[in-house]
């Protein structure tokens, strides 16, 4: 049986971040008053689909890939997609 995945910490997020830098695009974040208004809450609007294949999956993707051991890595990687993921 699967174990449920840990929390990440900051420290891992920080690796996240620095391991996928050279690979994504920073995109930018956006906010509406009209939509804080409609649900009583800041709310903040992450354009990922700015990334380059369009879509959020490349920043989990990407990390996945690269925190890989050598090991594993030599192995292979194969994904599944019938959509922007797989490009």
């Amino acid at each position: 049986m699967n174990q449920p995945a840990e929390r990440p910490t900051y420290t891992d997020v920080v690796a996240a971040a620095t391991r996928i830098a050279p690979h994504v695009h920073r995109t930018p974040a956006f906010t509406s008053a009209t939509i804080d208004r409609m649900v009583d809450a800041r709310v903040v609007f992450k354009a990922e689909n700015l990334q380059k294949v369009g879509a959020f999956k490349a920043r989990g993707a990407t990390n996945a890939v690269f925190a890989l051991s050598d090991q594993d890595a030599a192995r292979g990687v194969v994904t599944h997609s019938s959509g922007n993921h797989g490009q």
